[in-house]
């Protein structure tokens, strides 16, 4: 996808999208804290479905925007973090868990300062980032309803877990592709960023 493939429009539908999943996470917070198990599987199963849908509408009919761009993997991220912290603190996960995944976004974070002052905004998400958000997506409402007693359960249990260590794995390479990309464009010799002003 080039520059001239990228609309700078506000209202499109992925960006309302994108909203909407944002206005989720409030919701999911209160859920779980509540111990809504049920309506906040069913909260988590509505945003991973929404964050793939989004994506489909912006490349399907031609959608795809800079907002868009930066609104989709934040809201991704911020669904994250809130669904570990909700689940740490239920102790459905480990904290050291949070730490894995956290401190990936934190080493992507430092090079954001950086790549600013070149002229570029963060870096578009790759395909193993989506499929890693898709694991960790699928893993969170499958361990949470692993909290129910029985073989239902069990089987989520065995099967969350999966996607979760799948999505930990996929979600540090997508991260180790972003440094690499990112100190390529840094070693460098300083340049605007394509579309950046001279």
């Amino acid at each position: 996808m080039t520059d001239d493939d990228v609309s700078t429009r506000v209202w499109t539908v992925p960006n309302l999208i994108s909203l909407a999943r944002l206005l989720l996470v409030p919701v999911f917070a209160v859920l779980i804290v509540g111990h809504h198990d049920i309506w906040a599987v069913a909260v988590l199963a509505v945003s991973g479905a929404t964050d793939w849908l989004d994506g489909v509408i912006a490349r399907r009919f031609h959608q795809t925007s800079k907002l868009g761009q930066m609104l989709d993997p934040a809201a991704d991220r911020l669904f994250i973090l809130v669904t570990l912290v909700g689940l740490a603190w239920r102790d459905v996960i480990g904290w050291w868990l949070v730490a894995l995944i956290v401190g990936r976004d934190i080493l992507l974070a430092c090079y954001l300062p950086a790549l600013a002052r070149r002229g570029y905004g963060p870096l578009p998400v790759n395909f193993i980032g989506k499929a890693a958000t898709f694991a960790l997506m699928y893993a969170f409402p499958l361990l949470l309803l692993a909290q129910v007693d029985g073989p239902v359960g069990t089987v989520a249990l065995v099967i969350g877990a999966a996607c979760a260590a799948w999505g930990v794995a996929l979600y540090w390479w997508a991260g180790l592709l972003y440094v690499r990309g990112a100190r390529a464009i840094l070693r460098t010799p300083s340049t605007p960023a394509p579309g950046a002003a001279a």
